[in-house]
């Protein structure tokens, strides 16, 4: 395994063109595993995204990169808050969050992603919250194994079907 020398620390303003290109580097290869679900955004979009959340005085969601010993990002997540169900609605109510984990190919299999979730773990417990979720889709098996390795379970289905005869 190549020693990398990873920091992981807050992402800044100044990451915002790392962060974009992860982001688009991401979504090329969730089109490939399913084009009905996935898309590519528009790069000035990806901008407009992080811009704001890392200017958000509150801090509300969080955004981590990983960095190797030559200062380059090769890592990013992200940590976003959701919101309680409604006073209506059956669901307890408990501080959450889902994350979102993205690790350039050159960098994967060398612990980057594993630093990365063990921050996000921590900045989220630093903040009350108390369940983390990642959305995955079931052809990205890698990132099943991943998670999986890291004590994610099946939390239940998410079931869909197409309205208007598609």
């Amino acid at each position: 395994m190549r020693e990398l020398g990873l920091t992981v620390r807050p992402a800044g303003l100044a990451d915002v063109p790392s962060l974009v290109e992860l982001r688009l580097a991401n979504a090329e290869a969730h089109l490939a595993l399913d084009p009905d679900v996935y898309r590519v955004p528009r790069r000035a979009a990806v901008v407009r995204h992080f811009t704001a959340m890392l200017g958000d005085e509150a801090g509300r969601d969080g955004v981590l990169v990983a960095e190797d010993r030559d200062g380059r990002v090769v890592g990013m997540i992200e940590v976003l808050r959701q919101s309680d169900p409604p006073a209506h609605q059956i669901l307890l109510p408990e501080p959450s969050a889902q994350v979102h984990t993205v690790v350039l190919p050159d960098a994967r299999g060398l612990g980057v992603g594993a630093a990365l979730l063990e921050a996000a773990e921590r900045w989220a417990t630093d903040r009350g919250i108390t369940y983390l979720s990642a959305g995955i889709h079931h052809r990205n098996v890698g990132a099943v194994r991943f998670y999986g390795r890291h004590g994610y379970t099946d939390a239940g289905f998410s079931l869909g079907r197409r309205l208007g005869g598609q």
